[in-house]
């Protein structure tokens, strides 16, 4: 008997004849998908139903945020002599330099350099392998035994892996005695019931782990001695596993700085205890974030989030404990009705006094999504950037709502009272996605007013605007503001990234020498 909920059995009903997205959906909530999952996807359809198309479109296609590009190019090729030219320079150079060569070749031309001389004779076995080639899944047995080892990197991430699943755990096992050190596996099938063989927890040379579209294996009953001594990224897309897997690898992975999660249907609850890791990507719904003891880590990113409360009705929450050295932490959703930000054990509300116990002073970039017609949800913002008082670099994303339930006007903003951050530390203000409204509007001639440090202001326009002139009408009334920094510059241009993938970004946000990855111009 059906006893799932009947949020998704009215998603079903809505969708079941729909076109080819309904049928799409339909398909992804088979009997097999597990209930919370087809929950969170009927919930939100059901909020969203003209946005599921593109969630789905990014579901069933190659991620590019979180998955690595190849160490190789695809297009380098392996060509003979001309014939006119008889001199093998190539030959002369030393063996460091002909391996490096063989090494930025795709694995069938690498293996081809064994037969152009007896110098090149052992180059290829002698050199760590990386193979990253989408063609080469029905060879991969015969290369991985071919070549002795170590394996430098090996991306197999174009094969429906339901054809190969039966020689996965033994590559994964080759891999393992050989010493391997990225790995990354794309699997394509769909629905998400095809488990990843347990031998993958054995990988203990790893550095760098990336999967995707994978049921990661229980990690139940595997033994305490299991860790990732080596282990310093890791990337998941749309991997179904439970949390207390994932709080496995977290505790067995001492020297992870890097951890990316990405998947807009899973209910996530994650519990940060590491004393090593630095950054910190979430892209899409989460059901808590919990930062309990993390002495390191310096950048939690969240992006895409819920755009609503959790199919139990619940809300999602932001919670931060023990993170004396995070810089920077966004984007935070100024929902009270739906997103909860905590600071140790407080709330922060709309009313919430600042004290040391609220504040989070090593923070210096702030990222936050407020509706700004949503009165609730404006009013917010004062009670929030007092508990980040030292934020030098602030962003605001002006979000979307279809219905307006009151505004701030410029007086509501000056009674609020003094926000400390505003007035003496905020440098660069980047506002994204402004629409020109009223509420808009009084924020940024409230900030002009009261900022006595600003020295940049970016606007990126939304890209409903379809003239100059309606540019000018929206923008032209800030240009009269009284201004508390002399010395300010203001620039208003066209978002050059309306999606927001630098956001999403794993390279940008985990790229410690880019000092702001939520900057795109």
């Amino acid at each position: 008997m059906d006893r799932r909920p009947r949020v998704l059995k009215k998603a079903l009903e809505f969708m079941r004849n729909n076109d080819e997205v309904g049928r799409l959906f339909f398909r992804l909530c088979s009997p097999e998908l597990p209930d919370t999952i087809a929950l969170n996807m009927a919930a939100q359809f059901l909020r969203d139903p003209d946005g599921m198309e593109a969630i789905l479109a990014r579901m069933c296609s190659p991620t590019q945020y979180t998955m690595p590009n190849p160490p190789v190019s695809a297009g380098a090729r392996l060509y003979a002599l001309l014939p006119h030219d008889a001199v093998d320079r190539l030959s002369r150079l030393p063996d460091a330099l002909l391996g490096d060569i063989v090494s930025r070749l795709p694995a069938k031309d690498a293996a081809r350099t064994a037969a152009l001389s007896r110098r090149w004779r052992g180059v290829w076995r002698s050199t760590p392998l990386i193979l990253a080639d989408a063609h080469l899944c029905p060879a991969v047995s015969r290369v991985l035994a071919d070549h002795p080892g170590p394996f430098r990197c090996v991306h197999i991430n174009s094969c429906e892996m339901d054809d190969f699943h039966a020689l996965l755990a033994g590559w994964l096992q080759i891999l393992a005695v050989k010493a391997i050190q990225e790995l990354v596996l794309f699997n394509r099938r769909w629905p998400l019931d095809l488990l990843l063989p347990s031998t993958v927890l054995g990988m203990t040379t790893l550095t760098r782990l990336y999967l995707a579209l994978w049921k990661f294996p229980d990690t139940a009953g595997v033994p305490r001695a299991t860790c990732f001594p080596n282990l310093r990224q890791l990337g998941l897309c749309n991997v179904l596993m439970e949390n207390r897997d994932l709080d496995f690898i977290l505790d067995r992975s001492p020297v992870l700085e890097t951890l990316c999660v990405e998947g807009n249907f899973f209910q996530l609850r994650l519990r940060l205890v590491s004393q090593s890791l630095r950054c910190v990507q979430i892209i899409g719904s989460f059901e808590e974030i919990f930062v309990v003891n993390a002495p390191r880590l310096e950048r939690l990113i969240l992006s895409e989030g819920n755009q609503g409360c959790t199919p139990d009705g619940s809300c999602s929450k932001v919670k931060i404990g023990h993170s004396p050295k995070l810089q920077l932490l966004g984007y935070l959703e100024l929902d009270p009705g739906n997103h909860l930000l905590m600071v140790g054990s407080t709330i922060i509300k709309a009313a919430t006094r600042a004290s040391p116990r609220t504040m989070i002073p090593s923070v210096r970039i702030l990222a936050l999504e407020v509706r700004f017609d949503v009165r609730n949800d404006a009013k917010m913002i004062p009670s929030v950037l007092r508990c980040f008082p030292n934020v030098e670099t602030l962003h605001i994303k002006s979000g979307k709502t279809h219905q307006s339930t009151g505004k701030l006007n410029l007086k509501a903003w000056h009674e609020s009272g003094t926000i400390e951050c505003i007035r003496s530390r905020v440098k660069r203000l980047v506002f994204r996605d402004f629409r020109g409204g009223r509420s808009e509007n009084a924020f940024l001639k409230f900030f002009f007013e009261s900022a006595l440090v600003l020295e940049e202001v970016a606007i990126h326009l939304d890209a409903g605007f379809t003239s100059m002139e309606e540019v000018q009408s929206k923008v032209g009334s800030l240009g009269s503001v009284k201004r508390a920094s002399q010395a300010v510059s203001v620039l208003v241009t066209v978002c050059s990234d309306p999606q927001g993938d630098y956001i999403r970004s794993l390279k940008r946000g985990s790229d410690f020498s880019i000092r702001d990855p939520f900057v795109s111009y």
